[in-house]
């Protein structure tokens, strides 16, 4: 009985620790970033195309070097079927739209971003990446959509993850999509997902 109890201590000990780290691949939630306008930008529209999605602080250096990155990137493939998207979450809940807002066009505007940013909630943010209320986390966190909906790749929480920091290496992560969603061209085309604002 003792050892019964000792095993199931270390298993719930183990999903504890690991509880962080969603599994990969795996369908992506449903999330909605706020424009500067205030404009809904959800993900499921972009069903289709393979997705960047990067969550960022406005004031993090990183967050501002990873912006430019993949603004050359949404230049290079955009037309080919690849949209990046990022949601900036270094507010508090209390901070009025129009803060948020004006935040996240300033932070376009001085960095030339070249793609949809708007605002998100820290919480959305956090579930949306299964980073638990209680895990310390590095930004930028990205993470990478195929054409069908899934995450498949995405940062190490409390690390980062170099490879989708680094322009050769996210390049060709987006390129191996975007050639494997050419071979399914003859596919049903999927139903439109319904839009959730988790604001």
């Amino acid at each position: 009985m003792r050892k019964l109890a000792s095993a199931a201590l270390v298993l719930a000990f183990a999903a504890f620790a690991f509880a962080g780290t969603p599994p990969l691949p795996r369908k992506s939630p449903e999330f909605v970033i706020t424009d500067v306008t205030g404009k809904p930008i959800s993900v499921s529209s972009y069903k289709g195309k393979v997705v960047v999605l990067t969550f960022m602080y406005t004031t993090c250096p990183h967050c501002q070097r990873e912006s430019q990155m993949v603004t050359k990137l949404q230049k290079d493939y955009g037309a080919k079927g690849f949209q990046a998207l990022g949601a900036a979450f270094n507010f508090e809940d209390k901070d009025p739209a129009t803060t948020k807002a004006g935040t996240v066009q300033k932070f376009n505007s001085e960095f030339n971003v070249g793609y949809p940013v708007g605002y998100a909630n820290r919480d959305a943010v956090q579930g949306y990446l299964g980073i638990s209320v209680m895990d310390r986390y590095v930004v930028p966190q990205v993470a990478v959509l195929d054409r069908k909906g899934n995450i498949v790749k995405q940062s190490d929480s409390t690390l980062g993850s170099e490879e989708l920091q680094t322009e050769a290496s996210l390049r060709a992560i987006i390129e191996k999509l975007l050639a494997e969603g050419t071979t399914t061209s003859s596919a049903a085309p999927a139903a439109k997902a319904t839009k959730v604002n988790v604001r």
